[in-house]
């Protein structure tokens, strides 16, 4: 097995939607926000090549929205999901499979392009796309609060192709996937998240997804806003970062620009960053 670090393009984000309660002081310590309230977010998803299998974890949010869409996540940096698949030798079409951790738009806007006659279509033709079922069906029929987030044109061109697949379960960690990894399942941030636990020359990396988004999100408190069920995501991060600790986790983050992959310690205030590092610099 291969892991290979994808770096799907960087936006912002509202600093106050990004840590809810907690006041801005304290927050921007870790994560310094500009002018207009703005803190920096990456997308970064993460290509795991084994065997004969290349599985991608999240696409990102994709380039088909409209320019005035992407004018309210102040786009910066020079990334692309496709540009980053180039960089590493690859093309979306020897994807075989592509994994969601959740139908969020900047999970999953990736996994569906327009084409030369503006049709929506899978931008990964060959693969298999993988959700949990109970996680489609509360993207399919929207809550209110989320509703902003699960753009029809991501999710339903999936079904529509014949190329979408469903895990089903609800045990804190489904075992024995079809991909070949377990996965952590969480219900704070939205119905069925699906955290991936990898096991890579002899350690365990779990994709951290919006359980754990940067960093700065550590400190049990530090919630964001988006989050549909709060209370409910502080006891899901006490639980996993406490198996994490006691397990010598890595965590990989998908939306940290500064922090791709990290090991955690023990604190008189709580589970904290230990070292910072890269899959690069870890492992080789």
């Amino acid at each position: 097995m291969i892991l290979h670090p994808i770096e799907c393009g960087n936006f912002k984000l509202d600093g106050g939607a990004m840590f809810g309660v907690v006041p801005k002081t304290i927050w921007e310590r870790t994560n310094p926000a500009d002018a207009r309230n703005l803190v920096k977010v990456a997308s970064r998803s993460l290509l795991i090549e084994d065997g004969n299998r290349l599985i991608l974890i999240d696409t990102g949010m994709g380039d088909k929205q409209s320019k005035k869409f992407f004018g309210y996540y102040d786009l910066w940096g020079a990334f692309s999901l496709e540009k980053s698949l180039k960089e590493k030798g690859f093309h979306p079409d020897d994807i075989t499979d592509v994994f969601l951790t959740h139908l969020h738009f900047d999970h999953c806007g990736g996994a569906i392009k327009r084409n030369e006659n503006g049709l929506l279509t899978p931008a990964f033709k060959n693969a298999a796309f993988w959700s949990h079922k109970k996680h489609w069906g509360w993207a399919t029929n929207p809550n209110p609060r989320e509703k902003a987030s699960f753009f029809s044109e991501n999710i339903l061109p999936i079904e529509e192709s014949g190329q979408l697949f469903l895990l089903e379960g609800d045990d804190f960690i489904l075992e024995n996937t079809p991909l070949g990894f377990d996965v952590i399942l969480v219900n704070g941030h939205t119905e069925k998240q699906m955290l991936p636990i990898l096991k890579y020359h002899g350690k365990t990396i779990v994709f951290a997804a919006d359980l754990i988004p940067t960093v700065g999100h550590l400190p049990l408190p530090y919630v964001m806003g988006y989050d549909t069920r709060p209370l409910l995501t502080m006891e899901e991060k006490s639980r996993f970062l406490n198996m994490a600790c006691e397990n010598d986790f890595l965590l990989f983050l998908e939306h940290d620009p500064y922090h791709q992959l990290v090991s955690l310690k023990e604190t008189d205030k709580g589970v904290r960053m230990s070292e910072n590092y890269t899959l690069k610099t870890f492992f080789e």
